[in-house]
């Protein structure tokens, strides 16, 4: 990556920033009277706040890394385009969910929708594994993107949960980029979406004064499910999973105990691990900042494993962070 995509990033970061913050004060009021969340007995939150705070992530998010895309003069602005209409449709999709509860099954069908258009879009010369026929990884894709769009959406139950799990992934996307390992078009939407979220938390930190809401938990999830597809495309399947892995994880054991106890998964509980972190006494303030460190170290791991050659290298790299999160969700099952 050139000197002058490395600026273009960091100033696309700084940008989103300062926009996310601004326009977090600007519409927390109208949120107020519109999409008040009010407590129950399985939310983390006691006090009615807020949601859709995500309009100001996502509003920060597009608008920085459209307005430096654009500087880098690229000829593939039509892939960025595609997944810009789709974050919208995403987020509208969200925001309509956060205002009066969507049947499961309508939700679903516009999320994959908007899942298709990130998959679908893809140039087909794009490959992950080129023994799989096209269609069927293409297929495979479309519900693995569905399933982390809902993940990401899942685990953002917990003030500052999804800062600390998003800043540290975009954050390892942005540096993998600078090393010449993703497009610059990527790492200018990670860094983008890494500084809207670093402007919006003060507002969403312990005790949170807004949420982001489903408008902008889907939204994150899909993008950042492009940003890690993308290292997946350039075949670097250690990295792509190494960076989400605790939110992977967290959120595939915790469903697959609700199906074994065929207990409704998508209704809302408070059963995944870091919920159960808070009931056992953790502070959030140490949950989210146990989460955050794990996921430093999970971005170290991700970029060292691009940097080597040697296959048995990334699969020690790749269990060490299962290692790593496996302790984590263990402790937090624990009582303080």
């Amino acid at each position: 990556m050139t000197n002058s995509e490395i600026v273009l990033s960091l100033a696309a970061a700084a940008l989103a920033a300062l926009v996310s913050a601004l326009l977090t004060v600007i519409v927390r009021p109208m949120l107020l009277r519109v999409a008040l969340a009010k407590p129950n007995p399985r939310s983390s939150h006691r006090i009615p706040t807020p949601q859709g705070g995500g309009i100001a992530v996502i509003g920060a998010t597009l608008i920085a890394a459209g307005a430096f895309i654009a500087l880098t003069g690229t000829s593939a602005i039509q892939v960025p385009l595609a997944v810009f209409g789709a974050t919208l449709f995403i987020a509208a999709v969200g925001f309509a969910d956060d205002l009066r509860s969507l049947p499961i099954l309508p939700r679903l069908l516009l999320q994959g929708l908007a899942v298709a258009i990130i998959v679908f879009m893809a140039p087909d010369k794009l490959h992950i594994i080129p023994a799989v026929p096209f269609w069927i990884e293409r297929a495979l894709l479309l519900i693995a993107g569905l399933w982390f769009v809902n993940l990401v959406n899942f685990m953002d139950g917990l003030d500052l949960m999804t800062v600390a799990e998003v800043v540290p992934v975009t954050g390892g996307v942005v540096l993998l980029g600078w090393l010449g390992e993703l497009p610059a078009l990527t790492t200018i939407v990670a860094a983008a979406l890494c500084g809207a979220l670093i402007g919006f938390s003060p507002f969403n930190r312990p005790v949170a004064r807004i949420f982001l809401g489903d408008v902008g938990s889907l939204p994150i999830g899909l993008l950042l499910g492009w940003c890690l597809l993308q290292l997946a495309f350039h075949q670097q399947f250690a990295a792509a999973l190494l960076l989400p892995l605790y939110y992977l994880t967290d959120a595939t054991v915790t469903l697959c105990r609700r199906l074994i106890r065929r207990e409704p998964f998508w209704a809302a509980h408070r059963s995944h691990f870091y919920q159960r972190a808070t009931d056992n006494g953790f502070t959030v303030w140490r949950v989210v900042s146990e989460v955050f460190m794990l996921n430093i170290g999970l971005a170290i791991m991700a970029v060292a494993s691009t940097m080597t050659s040697s296959s048995i290298t990334r699969v020690l790299l790749f269990v060490l962070g299962c290692i790593a999160v496996t302790g984590a969700m263990v402790r937090f099952t624990r009582s303080r």
